[in-house]
């Protein structure tokens, strides 16, 4: 173990760790220790960063996208074809709302039949390979709790029909939950207590893991990244990847009128004449109800994480810092003692770095209006507002035998 590594051992109150100064380490808690990112812990005591100043940021929408469709589409295939678009599936967490303990695209959302949920985001993304007569680059990002079992379950269905020699998976990198005095937390004897770096991480996971090299090969210059609780995602899609393309701009963002001006969605906007998100529970009660000459919401284009990010720009922001965004959570861990905890209230800190960040470090942002019923599913909780029932029915309003 480096110096530096046991320095930051023995300047930790963690007791536990400060008892294995000179005793031989688990290889696995070694490595996580070589491989930590110490820096998080700086922050803890940071305030949260400030936001800038905001905007309204229109759309480009429905009947404009209509109009041009033809065109746009021809761009866009053109690219399929010349490989140079990939997906990104961000694919790291588990079902655990749904009271499934698996990763979450394993869920079974058939009534029927079966129909999990990485089937039905693959059929989504086969209607583009057929259209284009071309395989699109596919990058799952898994975690380490799922990687194993996500990739035997493509395996073990055939990839779906998926040509698996265009199907990558790469893990998605962890960070250590700390309890609220700054100490690292022990989840076991040879192991930290660990948690994914958030949806913001996953390009640089994609450059640890060794695939730029292969999005290089083939020659791709954009990525679609896309969330796998969307079971009406579509991805890679000529007519988004045309429109973005021909806009000039260096990314692009689907995004659908909000139900109500309180909806629980980001909505993509300006801050600081720069292309960005503001959360929900940011829009003060102005902002919110906010509208224009024509009544419609100011700040009323949701996102629905599907965004396209040309991969130049992605490289190009690669070492830059995005910003840690520090949550409470309840996180099971071992004492000093050896004895194992499961608490029942907020315990710890974890760090997530977030995509959102992402799209205001680009120069600029096409906003892309979709329509919420032909697109919009999300799959967060079991029953109620975005839940497996209001999935299943807008999967069989939109044709798909469950």
């Amino acid at each position: 173990m480096n110096n530096l590594t046991m320095e930051k051992i023995t300047s930790t109150n963690q007791k536990y760790l400060k008892s294995l100064v000179g005793k031989e380490i688990p290889a696995k808690l070694e490595k996580q220790l070589e491989e930590m990112d110490w820096t998080c812990l700086d922050m803890i005591h940071q305030k949260e960063q400030e936001r800038g100043t905001f905007a309204p940021l229109g759309a480009m929408e429905l009947s404009e996208i209509e109009q041009k469709k033809d065109t746009f589409s021809e761009t866009g295939i053109k690219a399929i074809k010349n490989c140079k678009v990939g997906a990104i599936l961000l694919a790291g967490g588990q079902g655990t709302r749904l009271g499934f303990d698996k990763a979450k695209g394993m869920y079974n959302i058939g009534v029927n039949k079966d129909l999990y949920i990485f089937e039905q985001l693959v059929a989504n993304l086969m209607k583009v390979t057929r259209q284009a007569d071309a395989w699109v680059p596919l990058y799952i990002m898994t975690s380490d709790k799922n990687d194993e079992q996500t990739r035997a379950f493509f395996e073990e269905h055939n990839f779906f029909g998926y040509n698996p020699d265009f199907v990558k998976f790469f893990v998605q990198e962890m960070v250590p939950a700390v309890d609220f005095d700054g100490n690292v937390l022990m989840e076991a004897e040879d192991s930290l207590a660990m948690s994914p770096n958030g949806n913001g991480g996953w390009f640089k996971s994609l450059v640890k893991a060794g695939l730029d090299a292969d999005m290089k090969e083939k020659g791709v210059e954009w990525l679609n990244v896309f969330a796998v609780d969307n079971v009406l995602q579509q991805i890679a899609d000529p007519v988004f990847v045309g429109a973005t393309i021909e806009s000039g701009c260096v990314s692009g963002a689907k995004v659908v009128r909000k139900a109500d001006p309180y909806e629980r969605v980001g909505a993509l906007c300006l801050e600081n004449g720069k292309p960005s998100i503001i959360e929900y529970y940011e829009l003060t009660p102005e902002m919110a109800e906010a509208t224009n000459e024509n009544g419609s919401l100011l700040y009323g284009f949701g996102v629905i994480l599907n965004y396209l990010f040309r991969v130049d720009k992605l490289t190009e922001i690669l070492n830059q810092n995005l910003p840690l965004h520090i949550v409470e959570k309840k996180v099971p861990f071992m004492d000093e003692n050896g004895v194992f905890h499961k608490p029942e209230t907020p315990n710890a800190y974890k760090f997530e770095t977030l995509i959102l960040d992402m799209v205001y470090m680009m120069d600029d942002c096409l906003s892309f209006e979709v329509d919420r019923e032909k697109e919009f599913a999300p799959v967060k909780n079991a029953t109620g507002v975005d839940s497996v029932e209001s999935a299943r029915e807008l999967l069989k309003k939109n044709g798909v035998a469950i």
